[in-house]
């Protein structure tokens, strides 16, 4: 069983939610009030987070930087759901790190599915908990990241996506096959969410960000050698 944190003020939705993911075997916390969210989640260390964006007390995108500026909270996953479908508001929830992002109207079992994506990604067994690459030491076990020798603050999925880089660096990975293995995706799908993590990712990582190498037409490879600025080559 899974504990899922559902933060949002109009009751019928929140019910609705909470059925569903009782129906499906897993544990759910509602909290209506965007001042009470980040207490909540200290408390409570919920697996996830469903969290609307219109919130009374404080806005969603307010709650989800207090818990990404947190350490307690920092790496709990977090799905948007809010009324709001304008691409700028999607756009802004992807730069700021969200996990997964999904409108109203939508089907409770849609929003399973992409819950249940999330937490096979997060609840893997991880066999081997170090992995070291060039200047890059990833604690698997902990979630964390080490960039010579200085820990990084990543969120979950910036996490997921380096360590799927960094695990077979001899070989490009294709968009669909990160879509797949970091977000649940199957299929093709239409989706800036990978350029927006790699771009974020990239940043964090300052100089070392040329390690993730773009490959034209196919996808990203990981390249501890790779030339001082991040350049497109060709997957010939």
């Amino acid at each position: 069983m899974s504990k899922i944190m559902i933060v949002e003020d109009e009751a019928d939705i929140a019910e609705m939610i909470s059925l569903h993911l009782a129906r499906e075997g897993h544990d759910s916390i509602s909290v209506t009030n965007g001042l009470q969210a980040v207490p909540t989640a200290i408390e409570q260390q919920p697996d996830i987070i469903v969290l609307d964006l219109m919130l009374p007390g404080l806005d969603g995108l307010s709650v989800f930087k207090r818990l990404r500026a947190d350490t307690r909270t920092a790496g709990i996953p977090v799905i948007i759901l809010t009324a709001k479908a304008q691409v700028a508001d999607k756009i802004a929830g992807l730069e700021l790190g969200v996990d997964d992002y999904l409108t109203k109207p939508f089907s409770p079992r849609e929003l399973f599915l992409r819950i249940s994506a999330i937490l096979r990604r997060t609840k893997k067994v991880v066999l081997v908990s170090e992995l070291r690459r060039g200047p890059f030491s990833l604690d698997r076990k902990n979630l964390k990241l080490f960039l010579r020798g200085e820990p990084l603050d990543l969120t979950t999925t910036e996490f997921k996506l380096l360590t799927t880089l960094m695990e077979n660096d001899a070989a490009v990975h294709t968009r669909a096959d990160l879509l797949r293995e970091v977000w649940g995706y199957s299929g093709d799908v239409a989706t800036r969410t990978l350029d927006t993590h790699v771009k974020r990712l990239r940043e964090k990582l300052g100089d070392d960000g040329r390690c993730i190498v773009t490959v034209r037409g196919t996808g990203f490879q990981f390249k501890v050698d790779a030339p001082e600025e991040p350049v497109e080559v060709s997957a010939n």
